[in-house]
């Protein structure tokens, strides 16, 4: 099965280097973000579209389909920040905070490992379906669990393995 994963287009908290503050819709730059997406992926084809329920990922979703089923899936929506929430990224080790093997907990912010361990069941549960392609719309953390399990855990530092906004990429399960 072909999967494309894609992240959602730019939200104020992207743009203000920020821990997410809420279930934020996309800014201006990222409705933009995620048109230009729609042209360049016109000529994918894709059996289903599983999207995060949060507005940021759903919207991109409906910008960027054409004509395929959306269905919402919990297990792929962002890692969830906790009390760090609306707070600058540099109040955390970004490189510690991104760490799989970090012993620091941050907060009231979600373990990576059990982060992770939520994306692969998604994963796990995909492979059992027959879908030849799949688009999926989701987070840089979800990118970063994505890499994990199609490349390895490696060296545990995941703060520069996730996706840009509205960024493309391409996996074989």
């Amino acid at each position: 099965m072909k999967i494309y994963l894609v992240r959602h287009g730019e939200v104020p908290h992207n743009a203000l280097k920020q821990y997410n503050i809420k279930d934020e819709d996309l800014t201006e730059r990222g409705i933009k973000q995620a048109e230009e997406l729609r042209e360049k992926i016109k000529n994918i084809e894709v059996d289903l579209i599983i999207s995060s329920p949060l507005i940021r990922a759903k919207r991109t979703a409906e910008i960027i389909n054409k004509n395929s089923k959306i269905i919402l899936d919990d297990r792929i929506q962002e890692r969830s920040c906790g009390d760090l929430s609306g707070q600058p990224i540099e109040v955390t080790n970004r490189e510690e905070y991104w760490n799989y093997y970090t012993k620091i907990q941050y907060g009231t912010s979600e373990n990576i490992q059990e982060f992770f361990k939520r994306v692969y069941t998604f994963l796990e549960e995909l492979k059992t379906k027959e879908y030849k392609s799949v688009l999926i719309v989701a987070h840089s953390g979800v990118s970063k669990a994505f890499s994990g399990y199609f490349e390895g855990i490696q060296d545990g530092k995941f703060l520069n393995r996730g996706l840009k906004n509205c960024e493309l990429k391409e996996y074989e399960l």
